[in-house]
């Protein structure tokens, strides 16, 4: 039976055939840990029809052997782009895919000095678009990056205190994600309180936690190379009255939203079914930001769940499910889950209670 990363190259390797292209050069490290397993910081990958080459600097030539069997390690000492010419050459690469929305102009206008070859062509998002459907052992890793988050929430709710800092909460939750087995956090981790709570993306600041403060949190985790995300807004002590109706509207827009989230549905009518019902309670204004994005070896990948998400859900695909209501002044609130697209019955990875908490 063939791995994970066989099928991967298989996929990829149809693709290069339909487009007319000998090879790829991939180097942006999401996509060259996808089709390789090698998780350094410096790699290229050079994949034929036949061949897959990685190259790689004299750091990582042992890891890279250990990580990447399927793939010719090459170790480069003066000039990368001289050792690509040569299995270039040796190979009769004429047609070359790369990564047009990874590399830079000064490194687009090296390959066309210095490599060897016909034409270097656009991948047009070729990679990005096969890493959208996960397979079995990227979920795996998904779910373990969401239990962590799960019970680094667990934890957090016994440190919320009045007179606890924004930062000190990020810092504890950054901590215990650690001491878990995670590799670090996704994102800078954000912890939002009081009139805070209004910035959708508010990192945690020194502003002490309040009595009657909602406190919104973002984080996530990364379980050998995957993230996590998930958000909770939590009460310490009795909400305000608006605020209070305001996380009830929220959460029955999250939950519609994920029910809804179904094979065959574009990213906007999804976002539509929590947007509409936000707006018909009068608050569409306050909630400006798409309602959800794809998760794996990025914290914001394909597909998007917007007002401009084209893409048309399939099995497999793990996105948020995010809406949230901001009122300056006043406060906000923003539930998250991580999903699993499912036919017509979404898997949700995401644990922890959605109802109100009041601490």
């Amino acid at each position: 039976m063939k791995s994970q990363i066989e099928n991967r190259i298989d996929k990829l390797r149809l693709l290069l055939k339909e487009k007319d292209m000998d090879a790829v050069l991939v180097t942006k490290r999401e996509n060259y840990v996808y089709l390789s397993g090698f998780n350094g910081s410096s790699a290229h990958l050079i994949i034929t029809q036949n061949d897959a080459f990685l190259v790689t600097d004299f750091r990582y030539v042992e890891q890279a052997v250990k990580q990447a069997p399927l793939y010719e390690i090459i170790e480069y000492k003066d000039s990368i782009l001289v050792t690509i010419n040569n299995v270039i050459k040796t190979k009769g690469i004429d047609i070359l895919g790369f990564e047009e929305d990874h590399v830079t102009c000064k490194s687009y206008r090296e390959f066309e000095e210095k490599l060897n070859v016909k034409e270097i062509k656009p991948l047009a998002g070729m990679i990005d678009n096969l890493r959208m459907k996960k397979d079995k052992g990227e979920l795996e890793l998904i779910k373990k990056a969401v239990k962590i988050a799960d019970d680094a929430f667990s934890h957090i709710l016994g440190y919320i205190k009045p007179g606890v800092k924004e930062i000190e909460v990020a810092a504890e939750l950054e901590y215990f994600i650690k001491k878990q087995g995670a590799r670090g956090v996704s994102f800078d981790t954000i912890v939002a309180s009081g009139y805070r709570s209004a910035l959708p993306h508010g990192v945690a600041s020194e502003k002490a936690i309040e009595q009657g403060d909602a406190v919104t949190m973002d984080f996530g985790a990364i379980y050998e190379d995957y993230c996590s995300d998930m958000t909770r807004t939590v009460f310490v002590g009795k909400p305000d009255e608006e605020l209070s109706k305001i996380y009830n509207i929220v959460l029955t827009a999250q939950q519609n939203a994920v029910r809804g989230a179904k094979k065959g549905l574009t990213g906007k009518e999804i976002d539509s079914i929590a947007r509409d019902l936000i707006s018909k309670e009068g608050y569409g204004d306050c909630f400006g930001h798409g309602l959800g994005h794809g998760v794996g070896l990025e914290i914001h990948e394909e597909p998007r769940l917007s007002l401009k998400g084209s893409i048309i859900m399939d099995d497999g695909m793990v996105v948020t499910v995010e809406p949230g209501i901001y009122i300056p002044g006043l406060g906000g609130v923003r539930i998250e889950d991580m999903i699993v697209i499912n036919g017509d019955n979404p898997l949700v990875l995401t644990g922890s209670s959605r109802e109100m908490i009041i601490i």
